[in-house]
């Protein structure tokens, strides 16, 4: 596999910054994280929590790792939380070994650890039984986060009917309006039929920012 330019630039940080162990030992996990993203996870747990950016001359974790790691918000948030998640409810995951038994996902765990968080609150609804079946499934089978997100987010995360539908309305937005961009320019329809529909196109667009409007 080639090496991506995120990864060559990692790589040439490494070399930079080779008389700081710890600052080293983050930019390699970083690039081996997709393969062993606790690694990673545990060092940026470390970095937070000595505020170890400071010494690095960074004003803040979050300036530390979107700069230097090139890492995202949501991941970072993702895997410290996993990390720690496993932590405290499952220490035995942390010490296992990958070639006998592959690690859940850090999306799996996170969505685990949102489940969880989610049965405590009163009036959830969510049952035990719930619960420990999504830890089996993430912890021991190692079903992908997918499958379990489609098989359990509607119970755990229900979508009101009016989230649905201004839902909807963004997404029929962003379709709307691709189509008239491609309309402007296609060639594969009489210019007649182009402009009769984007004209339908663009009173479907006018109904549905008046329906924002109003909502």
């Amino acid at each position: 596999m080639q090496p991506t330019n995120v990864d060559r630039a990692l790589a040439a940080l490494e070399e930079q910054y080779a008389d700081d162990p710890e600052r080293v030992e983050c930019l390699r996990r970083t690039r081996r994280f997709k393969a062993s993203w606790l690694e990673l996870a545990e060092a940026l747990a470390e970095v937070r929590r000595n505020k170890s950016w400071e010494r690095w001359s960074y004003d803040s974790f979050e300036t530390y790792f979107k700069s230097e790691l090139k890492l995202r918000q949501e991941t970072v948030d993702k895997l410290t939380g996993s990390f720690m998640f496993l932590h405290k409810s499952a220490p035995e995951i942390l010490k296992r070994d990958p070639l006998d038994a592959p690690l859940p996902s850090y999306q799996a765990v996170d969505f685990l650890r949102r489940a969880e968080e989610r049965a405590a609150e009163e009036d959830s609804g969510v049952t035990d039984e719930t619960i420990v079946d999504i830890r089996k499934r993430v912890l021991e089978d190692g079903v992908p986060v997918a499958t379990v997100a489609r098989l359990y987010k509607d119970t755990l995360f229900p979508v009101s009917e009016a989230e649905k539908a201004d839902k909807e309305r963004k997404d029929l937005k962003n379709a709307a309006t691709k189509l008239r961009e491609l309309l402007e320019e296609t060639k594969a329809v009489p210019k007649g039929v182009a402009t009769e529909a984007a004209e339908i196109i663009a009173r479907l667009l006018e109904e549905l920012s008046e329906v924002d409007k109003a909502a």
